[in-house]
């Protein structure tokens, strides 16, 4: 069985980044009406979350292991929050931007409400605990995990906090995600690992980034 070179994986990482990183900043612009509202910005949005995940995938695999079992839960619980927002997601943007304000609020105040504040209180904890993990192996920038997971805050508390903050709070996870992409795409460029060298699947000792 075959595996990807470290080159493929930070490039893919990189990627991920990078466009979850433009779809923050579309969703952003759209809820303070910089952008128009269409078809398109709707459909996108849940984007943001999907190459969130592939982005946190890529952090892992490559890094994330080196944390030990704190690093597997983290992952795992950020993924799965990641995971439930893409559902949040769909449904804020393609099935509450057609209904009317008192059908949105009866929904909310059923089991649908349960199931959002689920996701955000998972969203919040998930990135906190990821960026900690992160942080712990010593091998990724401190800055952007930092940023990316104060913006998770405003964000996980939407209904609580005015649009500015939620606005501000989407354009931090974009900093924080493009940051790391770009991060991702210049070890990619400076690795050394040899084109025909699979990505190794058991971590290895750390090492300067």
């Amino acid at each position: 069985m075959s595996y990807p070179t470290s080159a493929t994986l930070y490039k893919a990482a990189a990627a991920a980044g990078g466009g979850s990183a433009v779809v923050l900043v579309i969703n952003a612009t759209k809820r303070a009406e910089i952008i128009s509202t269409t078809a398109f910005t709707q459909l996108v949005a849940p984007l943001a979350q999907i190459l969130a995940l592939a982005l946190i995938t890529g952090l892992y695999l490559a890094f994330g292991r080196r944390a030990g079992r704190f690093g597997l839960v983290a992952y795992l619980f950020n993924a799965f929050a990641l995971v439930t927002l893409v559902g949040v997601e769909f449904v804020i943007n393609l099935v509450f931007a057609e209904l009317p304000t008192s059908t949105v609020d009866a929904l909310r105040d059923g089991p649908l409400g349960i199931a959002l504040t689920v996701a955000s209180i998972s969203f919040l904890t998930g990135t906190i605990a990821f960026a900690v993990a992160m942080f712990r192996t010593r091998e990724l920038p401190a800055m952007p995990l930092a940023i990316y997971a104060i913006g998770a805050v405003p964000v996980s508390f939407r209904a609580f906090v005015p649009e500015v903050a939620l606005d501000l709070g989407l354009l931090a996870l974009a900093v924080g995600a493009g940051w790391l992409g770009a991060w991702f795409y210049q070890r990619a460029a400076a690795t050394t690992t040899p084109s025909n060298t699979p990505f190794p699947l058991t971590p290895s000792a750390g090492h300067a980034a």
